[in-house]
Order: structure tokens, then C-alpha cells, then sequence
């Protein structure tokens, strides 16, 4: 499926999209795709699987900014430190650790989100509130010199109960404020969450990222996923 280009421009156009930063999730689709909206003006991509975001990075523009927006397993940091732009699901300590280590070896200060576990879904990662609050209060936060927390990120549930979605995007959107007030840093000013789907419901809750695949690229190609 060709890319939607006429999505895209309705899509950045909207009054809505003015002070939201729009990441365009290129998973799974060629880097043909990945360059029409490149052409358009777009830089920010998204990416969950590690390798073919290595793949990507090398062989397209240097400007792009890469987001890893996928679940990062610790082994694997060391393969994007050099280049990614913002690694969105940090969902523990142990991850945060490990980026801090691999962004010092890099020379680099590697901006990241910490994920909130919002959704009924027991499969979605992330922090607690209480684990999260406990984390950004203590005095280990300054031995990670070598990342900067931009903010969080969350995934509603799916499902069409949208007073369920806006009942989690509230959720995160308090938890959010009560990290900022703890952190008092001006770079902690991401908040992650919309898709495709409910990017328009997350803007209305206070999102200031919004990741958004299908309307731009098609469906998921499944079968791509599974390899």
C-alpha cells in the first residue's frame, strides 16, 4: 500500500497538531515509504525492532531522528547508543542503567521517556506509579549522567471504550505532572501517548508526542512482524 501522503498533510495541518510533535511509525514499511514522507518535510521516525532500525539508520538520511519505540531488551542498547534520538518504553531501572553505560561509551547524553504501565492489559511494560514516583524522588536519578528523562510515555488499552482511554490518558497525565513538579528540569517536557487511533483524545489530555503508523503508512503488515 502506497503511502498516504494526503493523510499526512491533512494530518500536520490540523490546529490541534501545532505544538505536538508527530512521530511517524515506519515499522515494517521500506525505506521507499520512510523517504516519501522524508520528502514532505517529516523527520521523526519510529521503530520497534532493533535490527531494522540499524539497517534503516544506515542507509537513510543522517538527519532523520530515530525513536525507539519498541520493548528494549538490555543486550541491545549498545546497538543503537551511537545514533538514536529518543528511546521511548524505558520500563525499569536495570534498562536505564544499561543506556547510561552504553551512552557513555558513545560520549553521548541519550534522551529517553520512562513508560507508564496505564492500560488493563497485562501484557503492556512500564513503571507503577508508586515505582515511578519512588524512582524520579531519589537520589539516584544524578548518578545517570549520560541520559536525560524528556519525560513518559504510555499506551491506553485497546479497545473502543473511550471512556476508558480517557480515563488512563488522564491517569498519565496526572502521574506526569507530579514528575515534573519532582524533577523541576525544563528538558522534562514529553508527554508520549496517542496513535493512530486516539491521537485526537491524547492532544485533548495534554499529549505532546503522538506516534502514528496506519493512518500514514497502511496496516500493520503482520506477516513482516513475525520474522
Amino acid at each position: 500500500m502506497p503511502v498516504n501522503t494526503e493523510s499526512y498533510q491533512q494530518l500536520i495541518s490540523q490546529e490541534c497538531m501545532k505544538n505536538v510533535q508527530l512521530v511517524a511509525v515506519s515499522k515494517t514499511k521500506p525505506n521507499e515509504d520512510i523517504m516519501s514522507l522524508y520528502q514532505l518535510g517529516q523527520r521523526d521516525f519510529g521503530e520497534n525492532y532493533v535490527q531494522e532500525l540499524v539497517d534503516k539508520a544506515a542507509s537513510l538520511p543522517s538527519d532523520i531522528h530515530w525513536h525507539f519505540i519498541g520493548h528494549l531488551q538490555s543486550n541491545k542498547v549498545k546497538y543503537i547508543a551511537p545514533f538514536v534520538h529518543l528511546i521511548h518504553g524505558v520500563d525499569s531501572e536495570k534498562l536505564l542503567i544499561e543506556i547510561n553505560k552504553q551512552a557513555q561509551k558513545n560520549n553521548r547524553v541519550i534522551d529517553v521517556l520512562l513508560q507508564v504501565h496505564i492500560a488493563t492489559e497485562e501484557t503492556k511494560f512500564g513503571f507503577d506509579e508508586m515505582a515511578l514516583l519512588e524512582l524520579i524522588g531519589s537520589d539516584r536519578i544524578a548518578q545517570y549522567t549520560h541520559v536525560k528523562i524528556r519525560g513518559l510515555m504510555g499506551m491506553a488499552s485497546f479497545s473502543d471504550d473511550q471512556k476508558l482511554i480517557q480515563k488512563e490518558f488522564f491517569s498519565l497525565k496526572t502521574i506526569y505532572n507530579k514528575c515534573a513538579q519532582s524533577l523541576l528540569l525544563p528538558a522534562f517536557d514529553i508527554l508520549s501517548m496517542g496513535m493512530s487511533s486516539d491521537y485526537s483524545l491524547a492532544i485533548e489530555h495534554g499529549s505532546t508526542l503522538v506516534r502514528v503508523g496506519s493512518l500514514l503508512f497502511g496496516a500493520r503488515d503482520y506477516k513482516k512482524e513475525s520474522i
